[in-house]
């Protein structure tokens, strides 16, 4: 832990961003996933991705909304998503902080995720974990950053668990690496920051978690508590069934917007497609599916454009890292030192004037 909480970047809404920075933390078997849509069938293909896998593990969602003044915790009742819930109404084993730091709610909505995952393997001092097995990749690795912090933390109350994530300087650090380097570079350290006025749009991460008592509850950093927000029956052979209470949540969420608003993001964290996709070609192969069999191939064409897309999000991490600031500015001088810079500047404005005109004219 450090004496200051420090200053916490923005990162961007992005399944390779958080997967990454999950990984980071040394969390095995999840990766984030983007939902384009709430309908049924779309929150099935979470549980059931490909033919032969019907209980792929989801642990959690994450909603990126644009934050509005009815969304603090005194009309939060109005809006029908009950009351939060403090001392001893929150149930037993549900992790809940408070944020107590700003920019941290996508972090910290990830956390709540990871922190409430059933079933997830705890690493002890020394990096073995308490559980054996994962379950073919079904059941979470905490890893032993996280699994020191949640045992340490696991007595506080919501405040001081939001102070502890903000102290934490390897959790502060892991998120500020997915920030861009241009922003140091564009702000001045010798003025305070601008603060976010009525006109300016504020977006604000939260999630949803089911819980062993058949709930499901909205986590909230901005809240006192968490909020239960419906009930779902574990025993039912649909699965998913939690998933569409949450759904029923956001929905009711959405609805306080105008409708021609668009700016939401919903991921889930859920299994890592790979585990599945290796244990699928195992099943097959021990009944003696050859390799040159459609269905071998087909799994392992899958399994091919999963290691290309983690690649493709290694590649954007990169470029997120990269500070491309420098670039600009020796482009700049360049361009002023062989005499084009004011051609440029001139045709730039005269573009823009001319775009304006059209604006106003439509």
């Amino acid at each position: 832990m450090a004496d200051s909480s420090g200053d916490w970047c923005t990162i961007e809404s992005d399944p390779g961003v958080f997967t990454s920075l999950i990984e980071s933390f040394g969390v095995k078997n999840v990766e984030l996933t983007e939902l384009w849509s709430l309908d049924d069938e779309s929150l099935q293909t979470l549980t059931a991705p490909i033919e032969g896998v019907d209980n792929a593990a989801v642990h959690g969602l994450i909603f990126l909304f644009k934050w509005q003044r009815q969304s603090s915790s005194a009309t939060a009742s109005l809006e029908g998503r009950g009351t939060p819930l403090t001392g001893d109404a929150v149930p037993e084993g549900l992790f809940f902080a408070q944020q107590t730091v700003q920019n941290a709610c996508a972090t910290q909505a990830i956390l709540s995720v990871l922190f409430n995952a059933r079933d997830a393997i705890v690493a002890q001092e020394g990096g073995e974990s308490k559980d054996e097995g994962d379950d073919n990749g079904r059941r979470l690795v905490l890893g032993q950053t996280l699994s020191n912090f949640k045992d340490f933390t696991c007595h506080f109350p919501p405040d001081l668990r939001g102070e502890a994530i903000g102290s934490s300087d390897e959790i502060r650090t892991a998120h500020n690496s997915f920030g861009r380097s241009e922003d140091a570079f564009l702000s001045d350290p010798t003025k305070p920051k601008r603060m976010a006025t009525d006109d300016d749009d504020v977006f604000h991460f939260i999630a949803y978690v089911p819980h062993e008592n058949g709930c499901v509850y909205e986590l909230d950093g901005l809240q006192q508590g968490p909020i239960r927000v419906g009930e779902f029956k574990k025993d039912e052979a649909d699965k998913d069934q939690w998933i569409k209470v949450a759904r029923d949540a956001i929905q009711a969420r959405l609805s306080n917007y105008s409708p021609t608003e668009i700016k939401f993001n919903l991921m889930a964290i859920v299994q890592d497609r790979r585990t599945y996709l290796n244990e699928r070609l195992n099943a097959l192969a021990a009944i003696g599916i050859e390799e040159n069999d459609p269905a071998m191939v087909h799994i392992q064409s899958e399994l091919h454009a999963e290691e290309e897309k983690r690649a493709q999000w290694a590649l954007e991490n990169a470029r997120r890292h990269h500070n491309y600031l420098p670039f600009c500015v020796e482009l700049l001088r360049s361009l002023a030192g062989s005499g084009k810079m004011d051609g440029l500047m001139t045709k730039a404005k005269t573009t823009a004037a001319e775009k304006r005109k059209r604006q106003q004219k439509s």
